[in-house]
């Protein structure tokens, strides 16, 4: 019986490979249904071909790996549309439309001393969110203990070897 035959071809690259809807989900962590939805949304590229014959390239798969990177972040799909079209991952401030509904939270860091947070539009993801209030609260205490905190430490020492002051920073 002669060996069978082998072939010398490489293997596909990723670039190459077709998925379907299903392995499309899977490989990026989401449901068939999400993914219909963010091409209804036109935030992932329609599919390579129509009815069954329809199929799903690498660059789908980034599309949504993109995304839920950054809905993983805590950004709004608003504001991945914005991101996706080109706009600055900082972007400048922005007022709010009247009748807009948003969400602010109001944290107390010490009796007189609060912060508000609109997460979304800040960027922030609740776990970011909780460790600026940290970071804010120990902040706070080592100004009222009279602890150097970073602009306000002084006189520091340069590269160069001469002292820097506040007004040289």
């Amino acid at each position: 019986m002669p060996p069978a035959p082998t072939s010398d071809a490489p293997p596909p690259s990723p670039a190459d490979r077709h998925y379907t809807l299903d392995e499309l989900a899977t490989l990026a962590g989401v449901t068939p249904r999400t993914v219909r939805y963010y091409i209804a949304e036109a935030l992932v590229e329609r599919p390579v071909g129509t009815t069954r014959g329809a199929h799903y390239l690498q660059r789908h798969l980034e599309q949504l790996l993109l995304i839920r990177r950054w809905t993983d972040a805590g950004l709004s799909l608003d504001r991945i549309r914005e991101l996706i079209a080109g706009a600055p991952e900082d972007p400048a401030p922005r007022t709010a439309a009247p009748g807009a509904v948003e969400v602010w939270s109001r944290m107390t860091l010490a009796d007189g001393l609060e912060v508000h947070v609109e997460p979304g539009r800040a960027g922030l993801a609740p776990e970011q969110v909780r460790a600026l209030v940290r970071g804010l609260t120990r902040l706070y205490q080592d100004v009222r203990a009279g602890r150097e905190t970073g602009a306000d430490a002084g006189p520091t020492s340069s590269p160069r070897g001469h002292q820097e002051t506040d007004h040289d920073r």
